[in-house]
């Protein structure tokens, strides 16, 4: 399994909590971790990591669309490194009395699963495994129960009346039987919640500092969908700086709550018809390089009749991904506006680089703002920080990659940036945020 590119651990401090499931509250404001804080890895070591992380996740976005437009099933032939350690994680209780697990917070996936001791060959991880056993609240689910009837599943069985799944996630597959567990939320407020999840294990790879995965897409099985949660929204500090991060569900996501450096700007979340909803689609209609307007007809960002195409938000995406017009009107402005020479990179995950001037860090290199424009006149700027970095000394590259079915906007153009996901509403906000004064 790829190693990590952007894990954030959630150690959930909640400031203010409340939960009313039912009338669609769930209110939280937890405190993320950068994974590398502490650790001895270079700032160039990070980004080289977030590129060979984000190839992965663009061959599972890829197979995962397909299969939802019945073009075919996720094949693991198509999808050679597992993109799981590349997301967010919070850390929760599961169980009465809570066993602590740390779990991947996904905005590309629905199922909500930890790897349990019910089952024998597990994939490596540093914590314990989630015994049931142990567990008061624990129940499975029958196959006449509501989750197990979702056709999200690569394939189901019913052995004495319990759901028993595969979900495949490209090179890594998670089996397992479903069942409905409390889930606590929090380490000083505790907020516990009764969740449908997938008690069961990873068959590749390894977890490292996670246990498994909570879902946060659209879709039925995810943690959204189950809790009915209106809205929920999220600020990462710089990938680089080591710093903690912020996200908020419910009422706490709230964007004129905190403090901003830039207006609040809104647009839609669009519906994938074809292909049902599996992520937050936005409708991007254009890119700019300072003032210079690109060359790119909406339709490359728009959903197609077979569907593919479309721009989605996704927290497990690093470094974002633009489609093979748009990525090359893009290259070629920047050649024109930063008038370095290109060469090589010292790392083959990415393809478009400059030759920094001698001794001089990329950080004190200027360059033009990427703008991306959404329909209704919401407007993404994004600094030089958010689409080029330094993979090594003396050369900056183009951190935005070639993605043949989607355009993506990754962990990279997220950064200092404020994301609110109203789904209740089906809306879209953000605004430029110092996320570590937020």
């Amino acid at each position: 399994m790829a190693r990590s590119a952007f894990i954030l651990l959630l150690l959930v401090p909640v400031l203010a909590s409340s939960a009313a499931i039912g009338n669609a509250s769930f209110d939280l404001h937890a405190e993320l971790n950068h994974p590398y804080a502490g650790r001895p890895i270079s700032k160039y070591e990070m980004i080289r990591y977030a590129a060979s992380s984000s190839k992965a996740r663009r061959a599972w976005n890829a197979a995962r669309v397909a299969k939802a437009c019945g073009h075919g099933t996720i094949s693991t032939a198509d999808v050679p490194i597992s993109p799981l350690e590349s997301i967010h994680t919070l850390t929760v209780g599961i169980g009465t009395p809570p066993q602590p697990h740390t779990l991947i917070v996904d905005t590309g996936s629905d199922l909500v699963w930890a790897q349990c001791n019910l089952f024998p060959n597990t994939a490596p991880q540093k914590e314990p495994l989630y015994d049931p056993t142990k567990s008061s609240s624990f129940a499975a689910i029958p196959c006449d129960g509501k989750l197990c009837q979702e056709d999200y599943f690569n394939t189901k069985s019913c052995p004495n009346n319990k759901c028993i799944y595969t979900y495949s996630y490209g090179s890594a597959t998670n089996d397992g039987e479903l069942a409905s567990e409390i889930f606590t939320f929090g380490a000083h407020h505790k907020v516990p919640v009764p969740l449908g999840f997938g008690c069961g294990r990873l068959l590749t790879g390894e977890m490292s500092n996670t246990s498994g995965l909570i879902g946060l897409s659209p879709q039925a099985l995810s943690l959204v969908s189950q809790l009915q949660i209106p809205r929920f929204s999220y600020c990462l500090t710089p990938f680089t700086d080591r710093k903690s991060s912020h996200m908020f569900f419910g009422a706490m996501a709230d964007l004129t709550k905190y403090r901003t450096v830039g207006p609040i700007q809104t647009t839609s979340i669009v519906n994938n018809k074809i292909g049902g909803n599996i992520y937050y689609y936005v409708p991007l209609i254009g890119i700019s390089l300072g003032t210079k307007h690109l060359n790119v007809p909406a339709s490359s960002f728009a959903i197609g009749p077979d569907g593919n195409g479309g721009t989605f938000v996704d927290s497990g995406y690093t470094t974002g991904g633009l489609r093979p017009i748009a990525l090359k009107a893009l290259k070629e402005a920047l050649v024109g506006a930063l008038k370095l020479p290109l060469r090589n990179s010292s790392d083959p995950d990415y393809d478009f680089c400059f030759q920094l001037p001698h001794g001089v860090p990329m950080k004190a290199v200027q360059a033009p703002p990427l703008l991306y424009h959404f329909e209704g006149g919401a407007t993404m700027v994004l600094l030089r920080d958010s689409y080029l970095a330094e993979p090594s000394p003396g050369e900056m590259c183009l951190v935005i990659g070639l993605d043949d079915k989607h355009t993506v906007i990754g962990n990279y153009q997220q950064q200092n940036m404020h994301l609110l996901f109203d789904v209740q509403n089906q809306k879209f906000s953000f605004a430029p945020t110092q996320c570590d004064q937020i």
